[in-house]
């Protein structure tokens, strides 16, 4: 198989090159992008593969797609921002900021916990069916009215899909202005970054199509349930991983109005390239202060604390631990330090930011894979290569003196 790889590798880099040809080749790709900074410059610039099923789009330099929960980092990226200039206050009662959450005895929980899924609010009390994803103020009402699934603040559960309306109707609440306005204005639209929650209909041409293999249709996540489960996350072991998804179903990811909508926690679109300026500008402190940036990535649960939604898809959540918003780098999927953080998405795609070697790095992709389970080694691999060009660079001395080894 010819692989016709299209961008840009600094010298030293061409390792990266090599592994993104082997997604297409040995790990079947079928469109994909690639973008890694150091000290905000561009070393990895790629893309290759096609952005439709029929293979008659070409995925271009400029080609945007859906990365699912890749989403959560830029929701919590905008909710620091106001932590940031004192707006937000993450141990005040999320009430002081949206008053009817105080309603079915959550009165007390803080804005932490909805940033580090330990709200026990993984899905509205009652199905919403079909569409309903699509209407901000039905969704947050209905959470609004919710009883928290388990006592808030004594575990922590993957909240899917609540994540962003959660955290988003904090950022609304506070600015005046949705989650997707908010990140164009102060983030993305000034660093004139290729991403979007709410994409405007202008853009969509851009957007690839999601498949679930090389010509699947891939034209819908989870379907909604037949037959909800019962109330309680101990009625059956996917109880919890269905109720986060199938209370609030994303329907055709491939459609307009997902495109349009904004779901802050999984209908992110975007470039690689526009992820890993974004991650850039936190891995060189240009966007949160030193201890924002510390406390974000800090591990808000107990060790070894399992994820009680996780669990029941990925044998890694029995040892899972969620910062404010960020996934800590507990596996090395964001290199060699452990003190990076970024988000991955269901599919594939994945972000990060390396604050002590000032790296950043995102993966973009339309053909969905394992994801965050760790069976997806896409990502990995391109990690690898990475981190290996960043190691014999910086012994070599032909990186900036602002670059330190990792670990």
């Amino acid at each position: 198989m010819t692989v016709r790889v299209h961008g840009t590798c600094a010298p030293g880099f061409d390792c990266v090159r090599e592994e993104f040809v082997r997604n297409f080749t040995e790990r079947d790709d079928v469109g994909a992008a690639v973008a890694a900074t150091v000290d905000g410059a561009f070393v990895v610039d790629l893309w290759a593969g096609d952005a439709d099923r029929a293979g008659t789009r070409p995925w271009q330099r400029d080609t945007l797609v859906n990365v699912y929960s890749t989403t959560k980092g830029l929701t919590a990226l905008c909710a620091h921002l106001l932590v940031n200039r004192g707006e937000l206050d993450l141990d005040a009662p999320v009430a002081r900021y949206w008053p009817r959450f105080a309603q079915a005895g959550k009165a007390e929980i803080p804005v932490r916990w909805l940033l580090s899924h330990r709200s026990g609010l993984i899905a509205p009390g009652e199905p919403l069916g079909p569409g309903a994803v699509y209407d901000w103020e039905k969704v947050t009402e209905a959470l609004a009215a919710t009883a928290p699934w388990w006592p808030p603040g004594t575990a922590q559960g993957y909240h899917a899909v609540t994540f962003g309306f959660l955290v988003g109707e904090v950022v609304r609440r506070v600015t005046g202005v949705s989650l997707g306005t908010f990140l164009r204005a102060e983030v993305t639209g000034p660093l004139g970054a290729d991403v979007f929650v709410g994409t405007p209909s202008s853009e969509h041409g851009r957007c690839a199509d999601m498949m679930s293999a090389r010509g699947g249709s891939g034209s819908s996540t989870l379907a909604p349930l037949a037959e909800p489960p019962v109330r309680g996350l101990d009625d059956h072991p996917m109880a919890p991983i269905t109720l986060a998804f199938g209370y609030l179903p994303l329907g055709d990811v491939n459609g307009a109005a997902y495109r349009s909508a904004e779901i802050p926690a999984a209908n992110g679109h975007a470039t690689a390239r526009g992820l890993a300026t974004v991650y850039g500008e936190l891995a060189c402190g240009r966007l949160l202060a030193a201890d924002t940036v510390e406390r974000l990535r800090t591990p808000q649960g107990g060790a070894g604390e399992p994820d009680l939604v996780l669990r029941a898809a990925t044998p890694l959540a029995d040892a899972w631990s969620w910062g404010l918003g960020f996934m800590p780098n507990q596996f090395g999927q964001a290199g060699t330090n452990p003190r990076a953080f970024g988000h991955g998405g269901a599919g594939g795609s994945y972000a990060f930011a390396d604050p002590e070697n000032r790296v950043s790095y995102a993966y973009t992709m339309n053909r969905m894979g394992a994801g965050t389970s760790g069976e997806d080694l896409r990502s990995v691999h391109l990690v690898g290569a990475l981190y290996k060009g960043l190691k014999e660079l910086g012994a070599s001395g032909s990186l900036a003196p602002a670059w330190k080894r990792p670990g």
